[in-house]
């Protein structure tokens, strides 16, 4: 993918996350290629929990975010879209604050599923999280 197409895409996904809960929780595409994408979002008081570290929610949303818009741009959206069906994420170690980046990979890329990993890493490298998810791949209007 040249740089232009990843401009092109990053500007897309951004914008396309206006009034949304990705945008509420400021979440924000920052790399993409053939294989992945990856965002980053803060970690601060809109997104812990009553003992000061990051819900696992807000790891959630981060890692399904990254799943949905990877199988997004991957297909001809004129004429399927993804819908998640499944989520499986493992909280490995709490953040307090600071900046953490999540980067979306496919285990399998098939015509009518896809199934991606999905890291959550702090500033540091050390993993926060670990998710896989499923997208059922589904023609437009059957949604």
């Amino acid at each position: 993918m040249d740089d232009a197409k990843k401009i092109e895409i990053l500007e897309h996904l951004n914008n396309a996350s206006k009034n949304t809960l990705g945008e509420t929780l400021t979440i924000t595409y920052t790399d993409v290629s053939d294989e992945h994408l990856s965002a980053t979002m803060p970690v601060n008081s809109r997104v812990h929990q009553p003992y000061g570290i990051m819900h696992g929610g807000a790891s959630c949303v981060l890692a399904e975010t990254l799943g949905s818009c990877l199988s997004l741009i991957n297909l001809d959206t004129s004429k399927f879209v993804p819908v998640g069906t499944n989520i499986n994420s493992n909280h490995l170690k709490a953040i307090r604050e600071g900046i953490v980046t999540g980067t979306a990979k496919f285990i399998r890329k098939g015509n009518t599923m896809h199934v991606s990993q999905i890291e959550i890493r702090d500033e540091k490298g050390h993993l926060i999280n670990h998710t896989t998810m499923t997208n059922n791949i589904v023609p437009v209007g059957k949604v």
